[in-house]
């Protein structure tokens, strides 16, 4: 125990003597794992934001509109805009196989909203009860809506997080009536606050029964009656997003008497497929940024291995000293391969040090949207672990074997 106090102590008091060189060779080490920790911390924090918005939408949601169609076949002029119908809404939740739930939405912005207490402008959307499985709404005070309200077209509404507190300041909203449009309504529920309620639509929106909106307020372009804005609807699995929109555009293509092959002719957004994708852009910035950390700390570690050859050649006189006294290989090995390992750990907890540090001061910061606050990944960080013991090896054990394999006499000769 003694020779290993000893021995940590002739390696701190080496690396004092030279204390520019060693902190030249350990700023390598700690700004290549700080680097490292710091560049994936925030390109996790880019993909952390994104997840967090997209699951503001819902989970596995998508969302077909209208599109357009030739009036002539095989001809890309003089295009004919169609708008989805009930009928599509009602066949694909019959014969799409792979569609979980499907939900028609007819929305509208021009509705004035008003109570005893204020006036507010907001979106006014109209479906069936099971629009919430679909999108995510979380439910606050009250209820949703239900298929009584659907069947019997009640009017009643759930207002917006955001909307409620427009509309109601300061006072309880749930069974008090607004009008819209001069229709009186009853507020039956009211949403919990969705993300950043500054940044997020829904929680300005009303939502009224599908069959009631339907009645009073229907789509102002519609060509027909049965016309709806749009739909949302979920896949039965994740790995199946694809083949539920195929089923979609296959019936909406025969229903409105298209070729389903012609893809310009649907629009719509499928998050599935965007999460895919922007799942793969933030894999290629983590392998890229990585890259760069450990770029940088090997060529630390390269430096530290240079350091140390340095100093053997240095003091070349002084293990011919310590052989003569009776120091052995291994001790001598020993020695400089704590020089070596001290140096990377010590720069090494360094640069984790700084990394945490600066991210903990940026999760003081004011957020921007999209993006959440950098953290250190754990396998970002066991790489930094493991990558500094294997530096930490080389960088003390290949100088360490040339020392100890110096013979004493030829030592002590040089100069």
């Amino acid at each position: 125990m003694r020779m290993a106090l000893d021995t940590i102590g002739q390696v701190l008091s080496i690396l004092w003597a030279h204390k520019l060189r060693s902190f030249l060779t350990m700023f390598g080490i700690a700004w290549g794992v700080g680097s490292l920790l710091f560049l994936v911390g925030v390109g996790e924090g880019f993909r952390s934001g994104q997840h967090k918005n997209m699951a503001t939408i819902g989970e596995d949601v998508i969302f077909i509109w209208g599109g357009q169609i030739p009036a002539v076949a095989g001809q890309a002029q003089d295009m004919r805009r169609y708008l989805l119908t009930y009928k599509d809404y009602s066949d694909i939740k019959n014969e799409a196989t792979l569609v979980a739930d499907v939900a028609p939405v007819v929305g509208r912005g021009d509705i004035r909203a008003q109570s005893d207490f204020a006036t507010a402008s907001g979106s006014v959307t109209g479906s069936t009860p099971n629009f919430n499985k679909i999108r995510f709404l979380p439910q606050g005070e009250g209820r949703w809506l239900d298929d009584g309200d659907e069947t019997q077209k009640r009017q009643v509404c759930v207002l917006g997080f955001q909307m409620m507190r427009n509309l109601f300041p300061g006072r309880p909203a749930i069974g008090s009536m607004i009008l819209l449009n001069g229709v009186s309504f009853q507020v039956v529920g009211v949403l919990a606050n969705i993300g950043r309620q500054e940044n997020n639509m829904n929680n300005l929106r009303i939502y009224i029964p599908f069959s009631t909106m339907h009645q009073y307020f229907p789509m102002k372009d519609a060509h027909t009656p049965g016309d709806i804005g749009n739909m949302v609807l979920r896949p039965v699995s994740r790995a199946q997003h694809a083949g539920a929109v195929e089923q979609v555009h296959q019936i909406i293509a025969r229903n409105h008497g298209f070729d389903a092959k012609n893809k310009d002719a649907f629009e719509g957004w499928d998050t599935v497929q965007t999460q895919d994708m922007v799942g793969k852009i933030f894999d290629g910035m983590d392998i890229f940024l990585g890259g760069v950390g450990m770029v940088t700390l090997v060529l630390g570690a390269i430096g530290i291995v240079n350091i140390m050859l340095v100093s053997v050649t240095e003091r070349t006189r002084e293990i011919g000293l310590m052989k003569a006294l009776g120091a052995t290989n291994r001790r001598i090995l020993m020695q400089f391969f704590l020089e070596g390992a001290f140096l990377t750990a010590l720069s090494g907890g360094v640069g984790i040090g700084v990394s945490a540090g600066i991210m903990w001061l940026m999760a003081m910061l004011p957020t921007p949207p999209g993006f959440d606050l950098p953290h250190i990944v754990p396998a970002s960080a066991a790489a930094a672990v493991i990558s500094l013991s294997i530096a930490g090896i080389v960088a003390g054990l290949y100088p360490a074997r040339k020392a100890s394999q110096l013979q004493p006499v030829e030592a002590l000769r040089r100069e």
